[in-house]
């Protein structure tokens, strides 16, 4: 943790979690990209198809995320929430109800570390709205860590795959037989989504679609230039 942003936010008042400058828990502009229309992440994760998502993991909504799970910022599990129940929703449209949520576990060390446990913060936000909205959906805390893995940080895709491979399994016998919605923050190559769905599939599950706050943008290489001689 930054102990002097800790110091600055213990001695002001609220500011806006993404820019610091509005006295409010997030300012319009920085709100928005939690607001718009779900879309496509376009990353598939092994065993399911794209995940939808709502906003790029860039610029301000990084911070926003990172204060949320890192300092303490909980309230910010509402506008974070209601992102995520856009993606769900999207999820939700082509399958029969009543269908079943399924979130990817924090590890645990973290969660006692925070003090929360931020996914499932946003979760609980998100079926809030949509059995509001009349969904017939249910959340359920199907999986946990069984070993510890690797940082994941400067891994390429198939070795985030390696990494995170048997990290998982479900909890809850009474999942088998249900089809299941997938649930992460945010996906950069699909890996933790495609283990969570490894591991439903080993307990008898069937993993139908997958939504996320945010994704990270895909970042293409240059094409090289070819001079003449």
């Amino acid at each position: 943790m930054n102990l002097l942003a800790d110091l600055i936010e213990l001695l002001l008042p609220e500011r806006c979690a993404g820019c610091s400058e509005a006295s409010v828990l997030l300012c319009d502009v920085c709100a928005l990209p939690l607001q718009g229309p779900a879309r496509s992440a376009g990353t598939a994760p092994e065993g399911l198809p794209p995940p939808w998502t709502v906003a790029a993991y860039e610029g301000p909504l990084r911070t926003i995320l990172s204060a949320y799970k890192e300092r303490g910022r909980t309230a910010l599990a509402v506008p974070l929430g209601e992102a995520l129940a856009t993606a769900l929703q999207a999820a939700l449209a082509s399958l029969e109800p009543p269908q079943t949520v399924v979130w990817v576990p924090s590890r645990r060390r973290s969660v006692k570390r925070r003090g929360h446990d931020p996914l499932r913060g946003t979760v609980a936000v998100a079926l809030h709205r949509l059995r509001a909205e009349g969904l017939q959906v249910t959340g359920v805390n199907a999986l946990r860590q069984r070993r510890r893995v690797g940082d994941q940080a400067g891994l390429t895709a198939a070795q985030r795959l390696t990494n995170l491979h048997g990290a998982l399994e479900t909890t809850r016998p009474e999942i088998a037989g249900r089809q299941v919605i997938l649930v992460d923050d945010v996906v950069t190559t699909g890996a933790s989504l495609a283990e969570a769905a490894r591991a439903l599939r080993a307990a008898g599950a069937t993993p139908a679609a997958a939504a996320t706050i945010a994704a990270t943008p895909r970042r293409h290489p240059r094409p090289t230039r070819h001079h003449p001689p």
